[in-house]
């Protein structure tokens, strides 16, 4: 069902692709979770403004009314901007509304105050976002510039000030590694690494292969008593139990850990189209 406080829900899935209101605008997007028979013939509905159309390896966009260049959406009281991209992307994933919804919860419970937030991998910042509005220092990491702009963007439009962000445009490891030689301590950690990508120098990011070091780098990084360390995952057939696994490996056996698979309702009686897995351990003083 559609949710009152929110400008996206998902309106029909089937046959590999999924029906989406953005704000004013609605998509269609292939989604590889979708292997269903759909009900209606979903490129015909009545209000379709662009359609991704998967070719080969990738696709692209077709323009069926005139779109923007890019439009607002609110996720209650989180703005963002959002354009059709290349890859089917539109610069944000509303799955992600329930990791910000508990993110601001923890913060605001120590008073937000002091509290400094380590965002890698960190695309449009809607994490970035969410931590700051609650009051946190963040560093948003991410290696594309590109990005890091839209990142700005969408704090712009969420009228954050200048210095409740910090923008870095690095690899993740590296300026990880940096800041461990700098004695730069975080107290919380969020990440969302790809599946897989290359480095600058060609180095190839695997996920089932690099997450567990990078996640042993960032306890080095951590405070003596961290607030929380959120991982996100869209790899696929990678349980949230690995997460957890990871989580409490790396943490010791204080705190709590939680792992879920991350769900978006539709308007389609029972049907819930899953999205990816997230983790979080937290200190046991600050339970979300």
């Amino acid at each position: 069902m559609k949710n009152p406080k929110t400008d996206y829900f998902i309106l029909a899935t089937g046959d590999g692709y999924k029906l989406e209101r953005w704000g004013e605008a609605i998509l269609l997007r292939p989604d590889p979770q979708v292997i269903w028979p759909s009900r209606i013939d979903l490129s015909k509905h009545h209000g379709l403004n662009a359609h991704y159309i998967k070719e080969g390896g990738g696709g692209k966009w077709r323009i069926i009314k005139e779109l923007p260049e890019k439009w607002m959406v609110a996720f209650g009281d989180l703005k963002f901007w959002v354009k059709p991209m290349g890859f089917k992307h539109t610069g944000l994933f509303p799955e992600q509304a329930v990791n910000w919804d508990r993110i601001r919860k923890i913060i605001a419970e120590t008073g937000g105050k002091d509290i400094k937030v380590l965002n890698l991998f960190a695309y449009t910042g809607g994490a970035t976002i969410a931590a700051a509005l609650a009051g946190a220092k963040v560093t948003h990491v991410d290696a594309a510039a590109n990005m890091i702009e839209r990142a700005k963007q969408n704090a712009e439009l969420n009228k954050l000030s200048a210095d409740s962000i910090r923008y870095i445009a690095d690899d993740c490891l590296k300026f990880v590694k940096r800041e461990q030689k700098r004695g730069k301590k975080y107290d919380a950690v969020i990440m969302d690494p790809p599946s897989y990508g290359r480095g600058p120098n060609g180095e190839i990011w695997k996920l089932e292969d690099n997450l567990f070091n990078l996640c042993n780098e960032l306890k080095k990084v951590l405070e003596d008593k961290p607030l929380f360390f959120l991982i996100n995952s869209y790899t696929t057939g990678l349980q949230p139990t690995v997460l957890r696994n990871i989580l409490r490996l790396i943490m010791g056996s204080k705190g709590e850990v939680d792992s879920y698979e991350l769900t978006l309702p539709t308007e389609e009686e029972g049907i819930v189209l899953p999205c990816g897995a997230s983790g979080i351990w937290q200190n046991g003083r600050n339970l979300g």
